[in-house]
């Protein structure tokens, strides 16, 4: 190993280390003094409700733990948005699984709450998963009121999802730990079976202190709307447990009941590791983002015994494409290469760049794999399209549009992996979150925005300049140098895969090592859902 791999090395080991202490922290939830009044109740956390459900020798896939991260600072923060979620199996069953973390404002819901909840129906629903609600919230948020109540991406969507899951046929089932408050209370009542922790958990459209003040009825909230009032009298509730961990049971009795579903039929042979460590990755990604390196090398430490069959692999280089396996799944991979390119006529194309030909290239594979029904991986290290009026020329704009055309309507499931930057456009034909993939992870090394920092400063800085020509008000250098520094500074600090998680741009911020996995996973979940809309791209310019 040379010693620019070391250096790399060190440096992406440092991030994930960065990583891994993020996320020690964001699992203790609302901290550890909440986690202990919690237990003195005799109720388990959210997470521990998790690991207790879930079998033990499968892996979980957590979804938004970065959720709300930096996020609502003036109202004491709220670590992963005050509700745990993501895939995993019950009883050999792949399935979602949403639990809120009372520990964090009560279980409160925050806007962030309602996307990420919002985010675990839509995997539910696209892939034909049960879902099982771990309910234990105080229900809105009430000072951030109007950023969750009435939008269609608010609160109330998730009612709705109910109802569109339980026409699909999707199991749904609720555990009521908790509160169950207000609006929050028709989930679980939505839901297909509605169980209840008898003494902790409580439903109701309104809590005794709201009964008095609005009808003058004086009446305690177990007597309102504890387990025995809705089990026995209301029939509200299906059953109650006495603890925690029986009502779990109850769970997973269910779904060792449940029947087989349709498959989509996709590829699957017994997984092979890849030949190629995959802990090589982090000396083989340059620390330095600006450094060109071979994108194959990332890709032979992510597949199947490291082999991959590539498509037009002497055209339109600067976009890899391909198939493969990963964990055995049969898989397309389009990826950005990052090497500099020298073309037959003799021009150097710059790594990350997507030209013409690797556009048209990509929207051929894309029609390939659909045809084939082979699930998608994107891997995302692009600086954009190609600009200037040689690519306008040559119709960059409209060999752009047809990838796009291509990835917007494929109908086999796509998986984005973002491992460096992902800019402006090349985010959108990369398959960015506003195209659907199934699932969308960042590394630790990834930054998303419309163009990196430096661009995106050097720009403004023009634009300022001209105007303060404009108004014959011209800046010092001084002036130039400190407003440059100040744009940089904001800007980059929006680039991290941190700020992206925050706001659920992504899944989540994962280790590369974990990236096999996370892939799998979602494959496997995508199989749960039979295909059942054809392949066509509408209208698109040649």
């Amino acid at each position: 190993m040379n010693l620019e791999f070391n250096k790399n090395e060190d440096h992406n080991r440092q991030l994930v280390n960065q990583l891994q202490r993020k996320l020690r922290q964001i699992k203790l939830g609302g901290g550890a003094d909440r986690i202990e009044k919690h237990h003195k109740k005799g109720k388990l956390t959210a997470r521990e409700r998790i690991t207790y459900l879930a079998d033990k020798k499968q892996p979980f896939l957590e979804i938004g733990a970065f959720a709300g991260e930096g996020l609502y600072e003036e109202h004491g923060g709220c670590p992963s948005g005050g509700v745990v979620t993501g895939m995993g199996y019950v009883q050999d069953r792949m399935c979602v699984i949403v639990a809120n973390d009372a520990t964090v404002k009560a279980g409160a819901w925050f806007p962030i709450t309602a996307k990420k909840n919002l985010r675990a129906q839509e995997i539910a629903m696209e892939n034909r998963l049960p879902i099982i609600y771990l309910v234990d919230s105080a229900g809105v948020f009430l000072p951030l009121q109007d950023e969750i109540f009435p939008d269609k991406e608010h609160f109330g969507r998730q009612f709705r999802n109910n109802a569109r899951m339980s026409s699909m046929g999707i199991v749904q089932i609720a555990a009521i730990m908790g509160s169950c408050v207000a609006g929050g209370a028709y989930l679980p009542i939505m839901s297909d079976e509605a169980l209840i922790v008898d003494k902790t958990g409580s439903i109701f459209l309104a809590g005794s202190y709201l009964v008095k003040a609005a009808i003058g009825e004086v009446i305690d909230n177990e007597s309102l709307g504890g387990a025995s009032t809705h089990c026995e009298i209301s029939g509200v509730t299906d059953s109650k447990y006495d603890s925690d961990e029986q009502c779990l049971d109850a769970i997973k009795d269910i779904f060792s009941k449940l029947g087989s579903s349709e498959n989509a039929g996709f590829s699957r042979v017994k997984a092979v590791p890849p030949k190629v460590d995959p802990k090589e990755i982090y000396g083989v990604l340059p620390a330095e983002r600006v450094k060109p390196y071979d994108t194959m090398d990332i890709i032979k430490r992510l597949v199947d015994e490291s082999k991959f069959s590539p498509y037009k692999a002497d055209y339109g280089k600067s976009l890899i494409c391909g198939t493969t396996r990963i964990e055995g799944w049969s898989v397309g991979i389009v990826a950005n290469q990052r090497l500099v390119v020298k073309t037959k006529k003799g021009e150097m194309r710059m790594g990350g760049v997507i030209y013409s030909d690797s556009a048209d290239k990509a929207a051929r594979f894309i029609m390939n794999c659909n045809q084939r029904k082979i699930p998608l991986v994107f891997i995302q290290d692009v600086s954009g399209f190609m600009v200037g009026s040689r690519a306008e020329q040559g119709g960059i704009i409209k060999d752009g549009a047809k990838m796009v055309n291509a990835m917007a309507n494929s109908v086999v499931p796509k998986f984005t992996i973002i491992i460096g930057n992902s800019y402006g456009a090349g985010n959108y034909a990369m398959c960015g979150k506003a195209y659907d993939p199934r699932l969308i992870f960042s590394w630790p090394t990834a930054e998303m925005a419309v163009m990196s920092g430096a661009s995106a400063a050097k720009t403004l800085l023009q634009i300022k300049v001209s105007a303060a020509k404009t108004k014959s008000e011209p800046m010092t250098k001084e002036q130039e140098q400190e407003y440059l520094d100040h744009i940089t500074e904001k800007y980059n600090s929006q680039l991290s895969p941190y700020y992206a998680a925050a706001r659920m741009w992504v899944d989540g911020v994962i280790d590369p090592l974990e990236s096999r996995q996370a892939i799998a996973m979602g494959i496997e979940a995508a199989n749960h859902a039979p295909i059942i809309e054809k392949f066509n791209l509408g209208v698109i310019q040649t």
